[in-house]
């Protein structure tokens, strides 16, 4: 299980807007796409929880740095790590980077609540908690990698 996610995204035509550039708000689906993958590698598939347990995670807070475009062709990488959860919070840090170069393109902070069916905030279920603890403590420490 790797603790520092890294997704790739290629960008194509459809990613960008009429001056060459990526939309802004494809940034956040790209992260949004790599915060489900980090879960999954994880173990923790999201339908899976909200069949179990009836609860989902939401986006509460989003704030984001947009530092250098990402152009037509670019071959980016997601980097998601993720704090300790705390109650109903999760916290994700994520950076997009330009893989040949290493730039960092955009750079986020995305709180999430977990929430049931009707939208009232819900404790992490303690199975989820317990790999998301594990998760958090293993990056405090500074692993990258424990398998």
């Amino acid at each position: 299980m790797e603790l520092e996610q890294r997704w790739p995204v290629r960008i194509y035509y459809e990613d960008t807007d009429h001056g060459g550039v990526v939309y802004h708000a494809n940034y956040l689906r790209y992260m949004e796409r790599a915060r489900t993958e980090f879960l999954r590698t994880a173990g923790i598939e999201l339908d899976a929880v909200q069949q179990r347990w009836g609860v989902i995670f939401a986006v509460t807070r989003l704030a984001i740095d947009y530092r250098t475009p990402a152009r037509f062709n670019d071959l980016l990488q997601v980097v998601s790590t993720i704090e300790r959860p705390r109650g109903a919070r999760l916290r994700y840090h994520q950076q997009i980077v330009r893989q040949r170069d290493e730039a960092v393109i955009t750079d986020a902070t995305v709180d999430l609540a977990c929430i049931d069916t009707s939208g009232k905030p819900r404790r992490i279920p303690s199975e989820i908690n317990a790999i998301l603890r594990k998760l958090a403590s293993t990056i405090e420490q500074g692993a990258t990698n424990p398998t």
